[in-house]
């Protein structure tokens, strides 16, 4: 045992002098972490590991802004109530509905994709553009969906919350007042559909419950009764196509 720790000891030994001399010639040259540039237009330019660095953390953030600045909130909500209201409690699983709701955000929010790639995007990749400049332009068709699906009760009421007093129509509200009004009116409106959506089946359980009571069979799950029905009517009405339709045109971008 004393004969490997010596061995490891003199092998750690070598190593740390042979690259002692590599480690000199790091530390004299250094590694640039920040440089910044004077562009043309007065602004500044950063190095390309501070945007490589930028652009990590963006990537990072993406999830959230998936879900809290497009119609991902709407449609997951929707579809939870549906498969609840129909009586399957894994199927379709989270996955499908993840993947579904996914997909359809992209269908949805294509027109907004487009517009921001087309007006910041683009410009800032063929550098014609500053880093400012195009989080703007890109930004600017998020802002008008977002703005168009909320409400104005919600944004007083954050308004007023934040002390900005009453919102002058002419003035563009800040992202940071913007975003949850967003979110809480995309709640309001998922719940509203999901209420709707219940309903039918809610009517079907009541009949069902009601037969079997009448029947004298209370030992008997209503629910088990009901699922056949539920998938019936939600197959012959074409059910899929109609909630897909109808969140795909509740959105106006």
């Amino acid at each position: 045992m004393k004969v490997k720790m010596m061995f490891r000891l003199k092998m750690l030994l070598t190593l740390g002098l042979l690259l002692t001399p590599m480690l000199d010639v790091f530390a004299a040259q250094g590694l640039t972490a920040l440089t910044v540039t004077p562009a043309a237009n007065g602004g500044e330019t950063y190095t390309v590991t501070i945007q490589i660095l930028a652009l990590m953390t963006v990537l990072s953030l993406l999830p959230a802004a998936l879900i809290m600045t497009t119609s991902f909130t709407r449609i997951i909500i929707v579809l939870s109530i549906l498969r609840q209201a129909i009586g399957t409690a894994q199927t379709p699983s989270n996955q499908i509905l993840l993947g579904l709701s996914l997909f359809l955000t992209f269908f949805i929010m294509s027109p907004v994709f487009t517009s921001a790639y087309t007006s910041g995007v683009k410009p800032y990749l063929d550098e014609k553009m500053s880093s400012e400049m195009a989080f703007e332009k890109a930004s600017k068709p998020f802002y008008d969906f977002m703005i168009n699906q909320t409400r104005e009760t919600d944004l007083a009421m954050f308004a007023d919350i934040a002390g900005y007093g009453k919102l002058d129509p002419d003035v563009r509200v800040p992202f940071s007042l913007l975003l949850p009004s967003f979110v809480t009116s995309e709640l309001k409106t998922a719940f509203q559909i999901g209420f709707l959506i219940f309903i039918p089946f809610l009517v079907i359980d009541i009949v069902v419950a009601s037969v079997l009571m009448s029947m004298g069979m209370m030992m008997l799950s209503p629910m088990i009764i009901s699922l056949p029905f539920k998938l019936m009517l939600f197959v012959l009405i074409d059910g899929w196509s109609l909630i897909m339709g109808t969140m795909a045109s509740s959105f106006y971008v």
